[in-house]
């Protein structure tokens, strides 16, 4: 399916190594194109086998590396410079995708297995190790470059849409027979909430294919000014987003609040942490130190791509500049798509051309609302999951955990009460959505005046 320029792959072609892992296409969505690679090649059995040892809860129950202490100190003495190994693959992409998610969780765990056992003695993390060993440093920056990747665990790349394997391949991607391929803590374990953690992300995501095909129907019917087809695509958005939040709503049976704060520990980044005040330097690399954000589920690309499609105008404030940074973080072939459709929505006008219309009104300001609804449940989640069991200032995509989140959803309030104001008043199904929105946005102010007063936030 072609908009504009920019092909959406239907067919994913699973089978050829040559493209990327990660293609939007309307039957995947922004999931990879065929299932995570899970083995890897014969060169890699000593990554392998440190990583199957290093989770505080191994697959079979007993406790791993991170557990005892250990991680670094058996990476440092076992595990060799895998370069060339890497470099033997380089023509297969997918595979540079699987070694890339391996060694960011060796990263990750390595630099942060300091924070953790301070973490588990009530302490504050203190600081992480501050230089990257060059057996990890060169094998996960040349895996990355490959991939199209930043060398530090990504969202979509490694810890959560590269993350999962099927049970059973006949039954699909059904939540139950879903999977992790790598975790921290007891992720390997299904019932955990590590597991449920990223495991609900998957099952968003791949409900994503009919929000692409939405948009992209919408953008073609907008072009051809056809405006039963365009209001169709908004539809088809509407519905495809409905969805994907009635899934996330499942994150807190799945995955439980008291849990989170002690795996999380492993998805910090490097930029706007204490754990890390000068940076990472990455050994062989470059001799000034690195830093580059953390895993974060706002590195997800459905909602930017609601924005970009929407024209949603955000405030010129450094939140938004961390909003905009956090572009960088995605597979190459969804930024291009993300940016290809701002464009695209910009140029044809898709915005003022949906409200000229009342049935397209209604319809744009119903896409609104799911934005809003993904958003509110978002900031719920953090100040459950987050703000009432830590002071840790920052997130771990660094930043800032009271405000950052804020930003966005108040932005969403404001372009709905700005439509709603200036379109007639009987749009179908709206008015039960602007009364909630209404209501919102005071307990979302009192909410961050409140937390922003407990922690000395401006």
């Amino acid at each position: 399916m072609t908009v504009g320029t920019f092909t959406v792959l239907h067919d994913t072609r699973p089978e050829d190594t040559r493209l990327p892992a990660f293609s939007v296409s309307t039957t995947r969505g922004f999931l990879p194109r065929a299932e995570p690679i899970v083995s890897l090649p014969k060169e890699f059995d000593v990554l392998e086998s440190i990583l199957t040892r290093m989770p505080i809860k191994k697959f079979d129950g007993t406790p791993g590396l991170l557990a005892n202490g250990t991680l670094g100190e058996t990476v440092l003495k076992e595990l060799p410079d895998l370069t060339s190994a890497v470099e033997k693959y380089a023509d297969n992409l997918p595979l540079q995708n699987a070694l890339y998610r391996d060694y960011s969780f060796l990263a990750s765990a390595y630099l942060l297995e300091p924070c953790h056992e301070r973490f588990l003695k009530g302490e504050p993390y203190g600081l992480g190790r501050q230089t990257l060993p060059k057996n990890i440093s060169l094998p996960i920056s040349r895996c990355a470059e490959i991939a199209g990747f930043k060398p530090f665990m990504e969202y979509a790349g490694s810890y959560a849409l590269y993350n999962y394997r099927l049970a059973d391949a006949s039954k699909g991607l059904e939540y139950s027979n879903l999977r992790l391929i790598r975790a921290f803590e007891h992720g390997l374990d299904h019932t955990s909430s590590e597991a449920g953690f990223v495991l609900v992300h998957v099952d968003m995501v791949r409900n994503s294919g009919p929000l692409i095909a939405g948009v992209v129907s919408a953008l073609n019917a907008c072009a051809a000014d056809d405006r039963s087809s365009f209001i169709d695509g908004l539809e088809t958005i509407v519905a495809a987003l409905t969805k994907v939040n009635s899934v996330m709503d499942t994150m807190w049976d799945k995955s439980r609040a008291n849990d989170y704060t002690s795996f999380r520990t492993f998805i910090f980044g490097i930029t706007s942490q204490s754990m890390f005040p000068n940076g990472v330097i990455y050994e062989g690399i470059s001799d000034e130190p690195l830093s580059f954000r953390g895993e974060s589920g706002a590195n997800d690309s459905m909602i930017p791509l609601c924005d970009n499609f929407l024209q949603i105008s955000m405030p010129a404030t450094p939140l938004t500049d961390i909003l905009k940074d956090f572009r960088q973080y995605r597979p190459g072939n969804h930024k291009a798509f993300l940016e290809y459709v701002n464009n695209r929505s910009r140029n044809l006008g898709v915005k003022e051309y949906a409200l000229s219309d009342r049935d397209s009104t209604s319809a744009y300001l119903r896409i609104l609302n799911q934005v809003r609804d993904f958003r509110w449940r978002h900031w719920c989640f953090t100040r459950e999951y987050i703000l009432k069991k830590t002071q840790h200032p920052t997130a771990t995509g660094g930043s800032p955990i009271v405000t950052w989140l804020p930003n966005q959803l108040m932005a969403v309030m404001d372009e709905m009460i700005g439509v709603w104001e200036n379109a007639d008043k009987d749009l179908d199904g709206c008015e039960d959505i602007m009364e909630r929105t209404y209501v919102q946005r005071e307990t979302l102010r009192k909410e961050v005046e409140k937390y922003s007063k407990e922690r000395g936030v401006a």
